[in-house]
Parts: structure tokens; sequence; C-alpha cells
């Protein structure tokens, strides 16, 4: 009896042996198992690709075979190609279908509506599509937007300065053969001679400005960036103003606070502010005045200063407002040709504002004035240093005086 109790204690044990050891295995399986989520980017993904994947600066997404997205890029999301585990772009699912059908890689530009802007633009991409092994099909989209922006200024601006070009080259000629013709007769000779060098000034104008806005854009201002005396650079523009305004009699003054110092290029902000200086002497009417006016303002990011330039001229309207910085873009384009303007004066002053970490705006009413404020990031280590000065009129506030009529 004995002897049959102890044979069924072992053979219990020896079950409870092998039941342990197999739940033993089972476990081991279980967790070696991957999970649904690395089958998708560990297992099926190719060694290394999700590696290449991350650091491509192109949109990249992973199909299966059941289309569903194996893995994408943030890029991808951002640009909104993956919605809910899909790909939300019909021609490039498509293209991909195609690719996995007969192995093909495939290539297109799109335009696709931009998402959630409320403004119906365009987003211009080029998506490619490539086998990814056995199964699964590789889709990599490049966002064209901005090449595409830029390239269209480019050549809006070698068309412009193609035709700004023209015109003075095109009067140069007909008055070189006009004075030809008239070399028996002083008088035209003389007549003709002085529109060359209305043409010829013209000319040389449009070529410097041309120069400096090639120079500013290329610059860096940081590079050669000192404190720069507010005080010097409304002196300087107006020097430079001063022969002009003098024909017409225009009274130039200046005022606001002085001391002030910003920091940047000395010889971009000074072209910026005499170009603002300039275009408020050219169409100003004869008799008026131009101001100029600076201050300090406190702001949340770093002080500014601003620099205002008021005129009484024939003012903007609102529509031509929001133009009025882009190249070659004229209010009035036979006054500019009457004053020699360009239209690159204001594009210069906007990249040079810019460039330094500032901004430039106009506020105008036709026929009563304009006035161009220019901020810029104070210079404060200078600030720090110089004693504190008592406060100055300041014509910012203090609006120019009606034009006055003389008999």
């Amino acid at each position: 009896m004995n002897a049959a109790v102890a044979a069924l204690a072992a053979i219990a044990g020896v079950c409870t042996g092998v039941i342990a050891m197999l739940a033993f295995r089972w476990s081991e399986r279980d967790q070696a198992r991957p999970t649904r989520t690395s089958l998708h980017i560990d297992a099926v993904l190719p060694p290394g690709v999700d590696t290449v994947l991350s650091v491509l600066r192109s949109s990249a997404v992973v199909l299966d075979e059941s289309d569903s997205v194996v893995k994408a890029s943030s890029a991808a999301y951002a640009l909104g190609l993956v919605r809910g585990g899909k790909l939300a772009v019909e021609p490039m699912l498509n293209m991909a279908r195609d690719t996995r059908r007969d192995g093909e890689i495939r290539q297109v530009e799109l335009d696709l509506a931009r998402r959630g802007t409320g403004r119906g633009e365009a987003l211009a991409v080029s998506a490619r599509v490539a086998p990814l092994g056995s199964r699964l099909v590789l889709l990599l989209v490049e966002d064209l937007t901005e090449a595409r922006r830029i390239e269209a200024v480019r050549r809006d601006f070698v068309a412009n300065v193609s035709h700004e070009l023209k015109t003075p080259v095109g009067a140069l000629s007909l008055l070189s053969e006009a004075v030809m013709d008239a070399s028996d007769d002083p008088e035209a000779v003389t007549r003709f001679a002085g529109r060359m060098q209305i043409e010829a000034t013209r000319l040389t104008n449009l070529v410097q400005e041309l120069i400096d806005l090639s120079r500013v854009q290329n610059d860096d201002p940081l590079e050669d960036s000192e404190p720069v005396s507010v005080d010097q650079l409304v002196a300087e523009a107006i020097d430079r103003s001063r022969q002009p305004a003098s024909t017409k009699q225009i009274t130039m003054v200046s005022g606001g606070a002085s001391d002030l110092y910003v920091w940047g290029s000395r010889g971009q902000l000074a072209a910026a502010l005499g170009n603002l200086v300039e275009n408020a002497v050219n169409y100003s009417p004869a008799r008026t005045r131009v101001g100029i006016a600076a201050r300090h303002v406190a702001a949340p990011g770093g002080d500014l200063i601003e620099i205002a330039v008021t005129d009484q001229g024939i003012g903007i309207s609102e529509k031509d407002r929001e133009r009025i910085f882009e190249r070659f873009y004229r209010v009035d384009p036979a006054r500019s040709r009457a004053t020699g303007g360009t239209g690159l004066g204001l594009a210069i002053v906007k990249h040079v504002a810019a460039s330094h970490g500032g901004e430039v705006t106009v506020w105008s009413t036709e026929g009563q004035g304009s006035t161009f404020t220019l901020r810029l990031p104070e210079a404060g280590a200078v600030r720090d240093r110089r004693p504190a000065s008592p406060p100055t009129p300041d014509l910012l506030t203090e609006p120019l005086p009606a034009p006055e009529v003389l008999p």
C-alpha cells in the first residue's frame, strides 16, 4: 500500500514538472513574439530603412500591400498626406498601387489644396514612388511651393529689369539720332543733349539701385554691425536730399529724441533712411514740409528705435499701400518717370529693416500725406553707457501743419 502511494506521488511530481516546463516554454515564446506595432516597423521594414527615413528632408510614407501606412515621417503628417492611417492623396495612392503591381519607379508633380488655411492656396509638391522590398512601397514627397515662389519672383524681377533698362536705353538711342540730324542747329543739339543727360542719369540711378539691392540681399548686416547714431543717420539723409528740397522750396525738419543708437550696418541703414527722405521730397508739392523724428519705444522682445519720415505729399491709396514695398512697383508711374524714381527704393528699405530684425510700416491718406516708420532694435549697450538726456519735442506725435500757400 505504501509502495503504491509512493509510486502515485512520484508520477504526480513528474507530471507537475512537465507542466511547469511547458508553461515556462510558452511564456518564453509569448515574450519573444513581436507585437503588431513592431511587425509594421521593425520586422516588415528592411534593416536600416527606418533610420534612413528618419533623416530624410523629404516627407516619407511607407505603404504595405493593403495600402495601410506602415511608416510616415512627421513632415508627411504636417503636409496632410496621411490621415487616419491612410494616404489621403488619391493620385499618390494610385501611383503606389501601380508601382506595387509592376515594380516601376514613378515621379509626378502635383498641386494640392492647402488644408486649414481657408485661402485656397495651392501646395506644389514632387512625388516619387518606388518599390521597397517585395511587399512595401516607398513614397517620397518634396515641397516645391517656396522654390516655385522664388522662381516666379526671379522671372518677374528679370522682366522688370529688362523693361526698366529698355526705356532709357531706347531714349538715348533716339536722342543720339536726333542730335546727328540736328547737327547744324546748335539750339536743337543743346536741347537734345540735355534730354540725353536726363536719361543717362536715370539709367545710372537704376543700375546703382540694382547694385544696392543686390548688396543688401547678399551682405549679412551682422558681420560688420556696430552701434550707429540715429542723429548722424538723420543728418546724412537730410543732406542727401537738400538740393532737390531746396529746388522745390521744401523745408526739412528733424526732431524727437536725440542720442539714440541702433545696431547694424551703417551703410545699409543710411541707404534705407536716405531712400525714405528722398521719396518724401520727390512726392511732396512745392513749399511744403518734410519731418524726420526719432524716439525710443519699450517693447517686450527688446527696446526699439522708431524713425518716422512724414510728408505733406499726394498720399497713397489703400490698394497701393499693400504693394508699395514690391520691387519696381510705383503708385504713379508717370510721376516716377518725372522724378527719376526706379521703384526699388522702398524694396531696399524693407529688406534692410528685415535683415536688421526690424520692420517698416506706412500710414497714409490720399491728399494729406504719408508717414513711413522704420523700427529697428536699439543698441542697448550704448544706451546703458550714455547719461540721461532731457526730453525733446517729439515730431512723431505732433502732426505737421497744413501746406503753406504762398502768393
